[in-house]
């Protein structure tokens, strides 16, 4: 058994000059945390959710904003009014912490303090080594998580849940069960029931041996972490992954700057990239395929194109487009203009002659049998067949934009290739066209 003193040395390092946020629930951890902090600072925030799960939450809300009116707390709660997707545990996670966030902001507090406690320290760890994980994952809860805008402080992992009961008993601290706690159908609660008991019978400590071990998982991930920034400026810039800078790298690194670029991809939310994610990406960086793409968590899309990997946010379905073109037209990433006047002589550039074509000219995207007579040559190319010689991704042949004439003859892909009807620059034109191709954003 622990004493109460030694909990509130926990919070002996803490800075609590200005407003603090305490996630509680109204059970034993939370009751046991605030009633710490009250000790430290009176510029709390309660923070509660109703999971609205069981009838009792009701009850549990109410006590909670009694409690805060009589030790002049301010009180904070919200309603789950339904859940949308089949995993509740996760679901429900989100949500907390998507209002705490708006509490903190509220507020403008940067501290957001958590009950967890050594016997959830060894549940996470064990889910995650079921799951299969990388070695944050592994690592399982972290003391202090610093975030972009806050620190989570969790002051109670070097305890178990004895250690809470016992310190509530002393104090006299009031606390309501959660019932749903014993319903071994969710993953937590089965380790919880059937085998924390069996590694405490073993060793009534084991849960110090699980805080060295994640504190130590701790300090290689930190490690590695310092490694990935090294490099990651080379290997990952304008949302776009380099292929073959990444595939320098040592195996065990390559796969822990994915998990490290994925997750940033994904704000760091727990649970969504796995060690699958990761193994069917370093898959297809190994396939000889050049264009390919697997599906990722929330409807993302991962695309190779040739040395690059990225993700798309929002896949538009092409769809076949003809535009008049007069004088300026931009197609995604292109801007195709006439110009008054030109020096260079490249494939963005393109010279005609009104005698050659049927006017009005057009901006189209490519159809099935499309080809275009080369330039110096009577020789008929396909389209499709310039795209891939050209390594043009797949995900943008079909929306790529050929100028043609009235008659539908391609004249001139831009940036790309030119037809037997363009002219160089000491030759006979009296239309100059130009491509000018801009940044695009993959995210």
């Amino acid at each position: 058994m622990l004493e109460g003193g030694t909990m509130e040395q926990e919070l002996n390092d803490i800075n609590f000059d200005n407003y603090v946020v305490v996630g509680v629930s109204a059970g034993p951890d939370s009751m046991c945390l605030l009633n710490l902090l009250e000790k430290k600072t009176n510029k709390i925030i309660v923070c509660h959710i109703n999971h609205n799960i069981r009838e009792q939450s009701i009850i549990e809300e109410e006590y909670l904003k009694t409690y805060c009116q009589e030790h002049n707390l301010i009180f904070e709660s919200m309603t789950i009014k339904e859940y949308k997707e089949n995993n509740f545990e996760n679901e429900a996670r989100k949500i907390r912490y998507k209002y705490y966030e708006e509490i903190l902001n509220k507020y403008n507090s940067n501290k957001l303090f958590l009950a967890h406690h050594g016997d959830d320290l060894i549940e996470t760890i064990l889910m995650k080594i079921e799951r299969v994980s990388n070695i944050e994952g592994y690592a399982g809860i972290k003391r202090i998580s610093k975030l972009k805008n806050y620190d989570i402080i969790r002051p109670l992992l070097p305890y178990t849940k004895e250690d809470i009961i016992t310190y509530n008993k002393s104090h006299n601290i009031t606390y309501y069960i959660d019932s749903s706690n014993t319903n071994i159908d969710y993953t937590r609660n089965w380790y919880r029931h059937k085998v924390l008991p069996i590694l405490k019978e073993k060793d009534k400590n084991i849960h110090l041996k699980f805080l060295k071990y994640s504190e130590t998982l701790q300090e290689y991930n930190e490690y590695i972490d310092r490694e990935i920034n090294k490099k990651l400026s080379t290997i990952y810039q304008n949302n776009i992954i380099n292929i073959d800078v990444l595939n320098k790298e040592d195996y065990f690194l390559k796969k822990n700057i994915l998990y490290y670029i994925m997750n940033d991809i994904y704000n760091n939310e727990s649970n969504i990239i796995t060690e699958k994610h990761i193994q069917n990406i370093l898959t297809m960086i190994n396939s000889n395929k050049p264009n390919l793409s697997i599906n990722m968590p929330q409807s993302k899309i991962l695309v190779k194109e040739y040395n690059k990997l990225y993700i798309k946010k929002n896949i538009k379905e092409e769809k076949k487009y003809k535009i008049i073109f007069e004088d300026t037209t931009k197609i995604d990433s292109l801007e195709i203009k006439k110009v008054s006047e030109e020096e260079s002589d490249g494939n963005n550039i393109c010279r005609l002659n009104s005698k050659d074509i049927k006017f009005p000219l057009y901006i189209r995207n490519r159809k099935d049998g499309d080809y275009m007579i080369l330039k110096n040559s009577n020789y008929k190319k396909k389209i499709k067949e310039i795209f891939i010689e050209n390594k043009l991704p797949i995900s943008k042949r079909n929306n790529y934009p050929l100028l043609v004439d009235s008659d539908d003859k391609v004249l001139w892909i831009p940036n790309m290739k030119k037809s037997n009807l363009c002219y160089k620059k000491d030759e006979n034109y009296d239309i100059i066209i130009k491509c000018i191709e801009r940044e695009e954003d993959y995210e």
